[in-house]
């Protein structure tokens, strides 16, 4: 919705309407809906400045979960299983919901006792781990 107001404000600024008489249409068009006249303003002051395409860009975003990114997570968890998430931040200068990303979903890991550890137990396996010493404590009463 914001690229087609931005075309009808560009377009309404090209025929020569003031930003007042921009927001009074596109109230009777979209009520509602209308950006307010701060924002009508704003925007036919930055059409005469630039244009109304985004400038072009260094390119692709870094993507930070690379093998290379993921393994240097794992050897420093590895080293350390009680490292914090925030010096994962400092040593791999990735994001924190990036780290907790990596170490949870790529790596299988919890925190468990203040150490990471990886997930190995299922459901089921979770359950017979209880059930276990309750039979024992059964047998022995």
């Amino acid at each position: 919705k914001k690229n087609e107001f931005h075309a009808v404000i560009k377009h309404l600024h090209m025929k020569g309407l003031t930003p007042k008489e921009i927001k009074a249409d596109l109230d009777n068009v979209y009520s509602i809906s209308a950006p307010a006249f701060a924002t009508v303003y704003n925007w036919v002051n930055e059409f005469k400045r630039v244009s109304t395409c985004n400038a072009p860009r260094s390119g692709r975003p870094i993507e930070t979960t690379m093998p290379e990114i993921i393994d240097k997570v794992h050897d420093i968890v590895l080293t350390d299983r009680r490292v914090k998430v925030r010096e994962l931040i400092e040593a791999t200068g990735i994001s924190h919901g990036t780290v907790i990303s990596i170490l949870h979903e790529q790596l299988g890991m919890k925190k468990l006792s203040a150490r990471w550890v990886p997930r190995l137990l299922t459901v089921d396996h979770k359950r017979d781990r209880v059930m276990v010493p309750k039979q024992c404590l059964e047998m022995f009463q």
